[in-house]
């Protein structure tokens, strides 16, 4: 008679005790997103303890991270790109003053994250 774990797909391996140990094989892929999702799942652990929750129990806390991650990330390549227009950051300023291009770029990228991190992480 075969056991319900047999009949599932399920084997056996018989140990050096004489005693059969299911062969177990984790099917199940690490979850995987960003920067911005682990910020949102943080936020949403400590601040919004209902909506992690049902987000955990209806199986969907992985795949609403990643959106929020791609959506943020996208936000940021948007948001730099106008913000170095706006202020005339060119390849040509990066070939005269490298050091003053580098703290323009950073401070637009620290203030687009800024407005990334209030939009879509923190609502």
């Amino acid at each position: 008679m075969k056991s319900t774990f047999e009949k599932m797909g399920g084997t056996y391996t018989l140990g050096a005790d004489g005693i059969y140990y299911p062969n177990l094989v984790s099917t199940d892929e690490e979850p995987y997103y960003g920067k911005y999702g682990m910020i949102r799942k943080t936020y949403l652990k400590e601040h919004r303890p209902a909506i992690y929750s049902l987000y955990i129990l209806e199986d969907r806390l992985v795949e609403h991270l990643n959106a929020v991650d791609d959506e943020a990330q996208e936000r940021m390549d948007i948001l730099v790109c106008q913000m170095m227009k706006r202020q005339g950051i060119t390849e040509e300023t990066k070939a005269c003053d490298q050091m003053a291009w580098v703290g323009t770029v950073n401070n637009i990228r620290n203030a687009a994250e800024e407005i990334v991190l209030k939009e879509l992480i923190y609502r």
